[in-house]
């Protein structure tokens, strides 16, 4: 059976961060976050890693990872580009934001052709994370459902002192499965606890701090590239009308939509590492603080490549 393969979303410009977050080194050895999750990948049996990026940043994805990495993992690069649409669709006049995690997901669909994992960038999950999803990759398969699983974090662990954040709000059976999973797009703390919005901050509705969400860390048949198809599909004929310049085609979504029709079961898996990320600019030094005291505690060497 074919290893793995590690697939990681890059193509969004970091607008709440003020710049191309996922290459901004994270330490004094011009490491970026990105690295950290590779070489975890690595570590695990990962064969291979697929960036999903825009076709302009493919020159300083190379320079600043791709070519490091790819001396001890295979790389392959795929392009998340507005273009990339159904036939006979028309692009919205004053479109800039990219189509949404599942599109992306989509457009490796002529080189991802084995069971793989997904993630963010930007975001540092830790080292048994990758060491539980190569666990599930490689050992479950797909019989009359979908065999799917997440890594589950607690969302008070994902929270940012510097303005809000988007999650999978997670709901979970006795077994561990994932029953639900809700797209939050807009979480702040709040009143020593957490709460999200949906109506632009007219309202707030409170949430636990060890509610589980989903950080963007999957693991996947190849099954799913089918059915992202059929929801992209029907995402450009019945929801960008709606919302031309904004609306997105969430991954998370799409998966309950798998698990609400019986076709998929997800495993939420749980990882022991805490994670942190840089939404903003202002999480950077708690995240350099972070890597350092890992290095500290020999979890990873000082140079990673």
């Amino acid at each position: 059976m074919d290893k793995p393969t590690l697939v990681i979303l890059a193509a969004g410009m970091g607008s709440r961060y003020g710049g191309l977050k996922q290459i901004d080194p994270v330490d004094d050895k011009g490491h970026k976050i990105i690295d950290f999750s590779i070489y975890d990948a690595v570590r695990a049996g990962f064969g291979k890693v697929v960036f999903i990026i825009k076709k302009e940043h493919e020159k300083d994805f190379r320079e600043c990872i791709g070519n490091a990495v790819s001396k001890h993992i295979a790389v392959d690069y795929v392009f998340q580009e507005l273009d990339r649409v159904p036939e006979g669709f028309r692009i919205p006049e004053g479109r800039v934001k990219p189509w949404g995690t599942a599109h992306a997901i989509l457009c490796c669909k002529d080189v991802v052709k084995e069971p793989f994992a997904v993630i963010n960038a930007d975001d540092y999950y830790g080292r048994s994370a990758f060491e539980e999803l190569y666990r599930f990759l490689t050992t479950q398969h797909d019989d009359e459902k979908y065999r799917y699983a997440m890594v589950g974090y607690q969302l008070g662990n994902t929270l940012t002192d510097n303005g809000s954040v988007a999650r999978g709000v997670c709901v979970t059976d006795a077994d561990g499965y994932l029953v639900q999973i809700a797209e939050r797009t807009r979480i702040i703390k709040k009143d020593g606890a957490a709460a999200y919005t949906e109506d632009d901050g007219a309202t707030w509705i409170p949430l636990a701090l060890d509610t589980p969400v989903s950080m963007n860390m999957w693991a996947f048949s190849p099954s799913i590239i089918g059915e992202l198809q059929t929801a992209v599909d029907r995402f450009f004929m019945e929801e960008v009308e709606k919302n031309p310049l904004k609306s997105e085609c969430y991954l998370p979504i799409e998966v309950d939509k798998l698990l609400k029709a019986g076709k998929a079961t997800v495993k939420v898996l749980h990882s022991a590492d805490r994670w942190f990320g840089v939404t903003y600019k202002e999480d950077k030094p708690f995240v350099t603080e972070s890597i350092r005291r890992l290095k500290s505690a020999g979890v990873y060497p000082d140079v990673l490549w």
